[in-house]
């Protein structure tokens, strides 16, 4: 099956947010960032119910490098990004986007 990705307003401003502040940390760090997140959105595409579930029927696939999990659910053929959070948030924070 071939999986659609969609991503929530608040996922892409979740992610904007740590674009900005990575690339203010370092140079090219926050493009990496984005290249990271846009790898982990394919292994997520390519097989979505390999990721646990975190709460409810949302999953969680963390990021390599960066403290961040891509938080998700599925629904037939479509995943839907829910929020792009830093693991040490409240996640009452991500929650409260059900």
């Amino acid at each position: 099956m071939t999986y659609k990705i969609k991503i929530s307003q608040e996922a892409e401003f979740d992610l904007h947010e740590a674009y900005e502040w990575y690339k203010a940390q370092v140079n090219e760090l926050g493009s990496e960032f984005i290249r990271v997140v846009d790898r982990n959105l394919a292994l997520v595409q390519q097989n979505p119910l390999a990721y646990p579930t975190v709460f409810r029927n949302v999953r969680r696939k963390l990021l390599p490098r960066f403290p961040y999990g891509l938080f998700y659910i599925v629904e037939n053929d479509i995943i839907f990004v829910l929020a792009c959070f830093h693991v040490k948030r409240n996640p009452q924070q991500w929650q409260r986007r059900l």
